[in-house]
Parts: structure tokens; sequence; C-alpha cells
């Protein structure tokens, strides 16, 4: 798949997976979110391969995050969306998630899924509502899944 940029003054939105700064994101999700607490790195570094990815940098620092797993035909999940806290406020986050609508091998598709309890209003913006016949949906989540694994496999290079 192109790699593809998108500039902003001193801002850059890339698919580049080289560009990725690992350790950055591995740290915010597993110390700022809920939904990846405690992530093993190398299953981020799984997650990542597997995946669509969008980095927000600030000059050269990775400063947010999204990604998308999909068919690239009928279906597309949007997760580990984020912006850091000193950088949000500057509509950063509404054009990360412009740039990850537009992409090109994400257009057509059928559906949208993401999961959020913190940033509805944003998505809204971009279409998402709620899911209308709640009573359809199953998961099977294992909220817990990341506590019963060995993390020390892999130096995470921060503690």
């Amino acid at each position: 798949m192109k790699i593809r940029e998108a500039h902003r003054n001193d801002y850059t939105i890339s698919t580049d997976k080289d560009k990725l700064d690992i350790l950055s994101i591995h740290k915010f999700l597993t110390n700022e979110t809920d939904w990846a607490n405690g992530i093993p790195i190398n299953t981020l570094k799984t997650s990542i391969e597997n995946s669509l990815n969008f980095g927000l940098y600030y000059e050269k620092k990775q400063i947010g995050f999204a990604r998308i797993i999909s068919d690239y035909s009928t279906i597309a999940y949007l997760g580990d969306v984020y912006v850091l806290k000193e950088y949000r406020g500057k509509g950063l986050s509404k054009w990360l998630i412009n740039e990850i609508m537009k992409h090109p091998n994400l257009q057509g598709l059928r559906r949208w899924i993401l999961l959020t309890d913190t940033a509805e209003w944003l998505y809204k913006k971009f279409g998402f509502t709620e899911i209308p016949n709640p009573e359809f949906y199953m998961e099977k989540h294992n909220p817990n899944v990341y506590n019963g694994i060995d993390k020390t496999n892999a130096d995470n290079g921060y503690n």
C-alpha cells in the first residue's frame, strides 16, 4: 500500500510504519488508556504490523496515533486513537480523523466501527452514530487479557 503523508505547518500525519515511535506509542497506550493498559510491547508490535497506521508528528516527535483494522472492501475498525495532552485543542484530532476517513483504500466501505467513551463529539462530526440496534451487537471481550501475560518479554526502554 502506498505511503501517504499530509502536512500542516510543523505537523505531519504519515502512514509510514518506519516512522512510528513504538516506544512512545506503547508508553501512552499502556499508561494513559483504559483499553490497552498493560499491553505487552510485542503484542503492540504485532497489532501495528497488521494494521494501517497513522502517526501524528510535531516536527519529528510522535504526538499521536491511530490505526485501522480492515479488509479494505467492506469494513474498518478504528482504534488506539490518541493525541498527547499538550497538543490537544489545536484541531489535530479532527485533522487526524479526517485524513483517516479520506484514505483512498478506505472508501466505499459498508461499515466503520469504533469504541469510545471519551470523544463521541469528535467521531459524530465524521458520521459515526450510536448503534441503532445494540441488541444485534455481540462481542467476546476479555478485559483482563494483558494481566496474565508476562510483561518482561521485552525491554520497553522507559522503565
